[in-house]
């Protein structure tokens, strides 16, 4: 098999990235040398690479599922909002500028080119490349600038399907709408349809779908069910609603559960982190937005925010600051990961996101960070340093990376890891910080870690479960997502679009002309 397919979506979160994810694990398994491709993707969620660069994690885990390390060739343009308005433009891995709506104009032709060149690079190399779209390509108002969606498929010739999530409802509207919206070269590649988690009956689905091919003249590929035992990596914020659920609880192991409370920022950045916390079972993880979630929570997680100074004022405007001031002081344990690290701090110096200058941090933490250029990329490697510890903790290996602006200037709390032989992170009584990324999928100090948090919060009946593996749980992920993709979309259909492209007698729609 040789050839390239973008995957599009009716809508964000349409269930774009994982089919991408499961039709890459697919292939790999028959044994297809295969790649992902996200030419420009939006999100805050993103992971540092082996070469050095930062793409986002949904091509981070595209890439696992075809076997690679995760690569700036697989998204060669990401943006980071840090508010409605501005976002972090970063190319081939590294920021170059923060840029609005109408400053991407001027960018616009040599991303074209740095698009054009991995993705011609990317099919030279393997046999298939999955392309993954972004938002919609039914944005007709972003058409002339669009990199990812129908601009990308007319300028490589490639082959469309269109993905529309039925828990949503009006997915054939949807799917009909953005066929029949875009001008008809754009039309001539759009070649078929998936729709996912669908509930219940398919057969009576099934008359829709017969309407759907005869309006259009395209047929729907497959009906992937919602499968309950899937939660894989959120895209983006999107999939971070509060008051929802992280993953799905498993019951524990002792008399008691450990529960969990992420405060879910507006500009969260790698809200995945604590995903290898809702691997485990008895801990049940919950976002959360309102301060009294907190009370109750054995443990509350502050992740990392794209726009720290911003999403600290939040804390403040919400109440949720003076929660965790008074968690504190009652000895409730806290974790601050990155952006919710330097909010635990006494003073905040921003002269590069916010350009806030001076602000004061929440002071549960002695330290003070200030933001500079350039912008910390690294992967870490490490182990625990916290010599209040119980005894042999600070064996336990440690790895993760590292994504931010802050650096700390001063401290006077123990140091929790060294990493690359230099101390990291902070511990103050009940209260942990680290800028790194990813520490909670190391296995054995994870439990370890654990351990200390139900002992913090007299949960003496918690048990930690021994045979946990985030990497493993992760892998069967991604098994589920090939196996769906392999009983329930047309097999034969998706290799010969693949491999011949679009058909050239698809017809085009003339809705209200």
């Amino acid at each position: 098999m040789k050839g390239a397919l973008l995957v599009a979506g009716t809508t964000s979160d349409a269930g774009k990235s994982v089919v991408v994810a499961g039709l890459c694990r697919m292939l790999a398994r028959r044994g297809v040398r295969v790649a992902p491709f996200k030419a420009q993707n939006m999100s805050n969620n993103s992971v540092v690479t082996l070469d050095g660069g930062e793409i986002g994690r949904a091509q981070a885990l595209q890439a696992r599922a075809c076997g690679l390390e995760p690569s700036v060739r697989f998204n060669p343009v990401l943006l980071k909002p840090g508010s409605d308005r501005r976002s972090q433009l970063v190319v081939r891995g590294r920021a170059v500028d923060t840029v609005g709506a109408k400053d991407y104009f001027r960018h616009r032709q040599q991303l074209r080119s740095i698009v054009a060149e991995e993705l011609a690079s990317l099919r030279a190399e393997f046999d298939v490349v999955i392309c993954e779209g972004a938002g919609s390509p039914a944005e007709i108002n972003l058409r002339a600038t669009d990199l990812a969606n129908m601009g990308l498929a007319r300028a490589a010739e490639l082959p469309v399907v269109v993905v529309g999530d039925i828990d949503r409802g009006g997915v054939l509207a949807h799917l009909f709408g953005t066929v029949a919206i875009l001008e008809p070269e754009d039309q001539q590649l759009i070649s078929g349809f998936i729709i996912n988690k669908f509930r219940g009956d398919v057969d009576l689905l099934r008359p829709g779908l017969d309407q759907l091919i005869e309006l259009t003249g395209r047929p729907t590929l497959g009906v992937i069910p919602f499968a309950e035992d899937l939660w894989i990596d959120a895209e983006d914020s999107l999939g971070t609603v509060a008051d929802a659920p992280v993953g799905r609880s498993r019951p524990p192991l002792g008399a008691d559960w450990l529960t969990v409370a992420a405060v879910r920022l507006p500009r969260i950045s790698n809200s995945t982190d604590v995903e290898a916390l809702a691997c485990e079972p008895g801990v049940s993880v919950r976002w959360v937005s309102d301060p009294s979630r907190l009370a109750g929570a054995d443990l509350v997680v502050i992740p990392g925010s794209k726009s720290t100074v911003s999403d600290l004022e939040w804390l403040r405007r919400t109440g949720i600051a003076d929660a965790l001031t008074a968690r504190a002081a009652a000895g409730g344990p806290i974790l601050g990961i990155c952006g919710g690290y330097q909010m635990l701090a006494r003073t905040i110096v921003d002269r590069v996101e916010s350009d806030a200058g001076t602000v004061p941090g929440l002071g549960l933490l002695d330290l003070d960070i200030e933001f500079a250029d350039p912008k910390v990329l690294r992967r870490s490697t490490g182990c625990v340093r916290d010599h209040g510890a119980p005894a042999g903790d600070g064996d336990l290996p440690v790895h993760g990376y590292e994504i931010h602006h802050g650096r700390v200037t001063r401290t006077a709390d123990r140091p929790w890891f060294e990493l690359d032989g230099m101390p990291e992170g902070s511990v103050r009584e009940s209260i942990w910080g680290t800028h790194l990324h990813g520490a909670l999928e190391s296995d054995e100090f994870r439990r370890a870690w654990l351990g200390r948090v139900a002992a913090r919060a007299g949960r003496t009946g918690f048990v930690v479960a021994e045979d946990v593996s985030v990497d493993q749980v992760r892998a069967s992920q991604l098994d589920l997502l090939a196996d769906l993709m392999e009983k329930h979309l047309d097999q034969a259909a998706l290799e010969r679009l693949i491999e011949a492209g679009a058909p050239a007698d698809l017809p085009t729609l003339t809705v209200g002309k």
